[in-house]
């Protein structure tokens, strides 16, 4: 599994089949049923920028999509968020992040072994925590938020709710730009061994990100430079 996040950050375009040859070639001994099962089980799906690991509950209200021509020209205009898989060595955990649009700033992150709602809330509380809250907040439509846990929070806060439909997987493309950092820079290089050691590596990466990763995009500002103004 690790082996198949590592090639999928690579080449998204990838299914089953297309995975089980690579593997194969490197020396792996794997059949397509295998890898069919380990993909389910992290969520990914070929011809997506990144791991789908949020399935839709089709008993769910779907929102609308609130980006389109949408010129975002300041923090906390649009936050955005997505999920990933973590590899560890005892198995696998999940990632949610929500990341401002505008200046790149990490907003809060949650760790979880499951992919029920609960860690996406909390992620959301923590970030209202901070004093700020969105406009608009956009995901994709899986059912982690089109929860009604998830989706009364934003409604009491008075946050409008953007989804991404079919045909918009490059939505959170910022989003799967972080998760891409995030893995090559820190999860890949420290091999986390548990979940104590994931949400220590999660907690110091992002606010190295924050803080002091300079971005071409912002001009090599950090961050959190171009979040606060500072």
């Amino acid at each position: 599994m690790r082996i198949i996040d590592e090639l999928y950050l690579e080449t998204p375009f990838y299914g089953s089949r297309q995975m089980t040859e690579q593997l194969k070639s490197m020396g792996e001994s794997v059949n397509r049923k295998r890898i069919q099962r380990l993909m389910r089980i992290m969520g990914l799906e070929a011809m997506f920028p990144g791991p789908k690991t949020s399935i839709a509950n089709k008993d769910d209200y779907k929102y609308p999509y609130l980006l389109k021509n949408l010129n975002i020209r300041e923090p906390n205009e649009v936050w955005g968020t997505d999920i990933t898989y973590i590899p560890i060595e005892t198995g696998y955990i999940y990632l949610v992040a929500i990341l401002d649009l505008y200046s790149r700033f990490v907003i809060s992150w949650e760790l979880s072994n499951t992919l029920e709602s609960e860690f996406c809330v909390h992620a959301i509380e923590n970030g209202l925590k901070l004093g700020k809250r969105p406009r608009i907040i956009n995901s994709d439509q899986g059912s982690q938020y089109t929860s009604k846990a998830y989706t009364e929070t934003l409604k009491k806060q008075g946050i409008e709710i953007s989804m991404s439909g079919k045909g918009r997987c490059w939505d959170n493309i910022f989003v799967e730009r972080l998760w891409r950092s995030f893995k090559h820079e820190e999860v890949y290089i420290k091999n986390y061994s548990t979940c104590k050691e994931a949400k220590e590596g999660a907690e110091w990466y992002f606010n190295f990100y924050n803080q002091k990763r300079l971005h071409s995009s912002l001009g090599y500002k950090t961050p959190q430079t171009v979040h606060y103004g500072a």
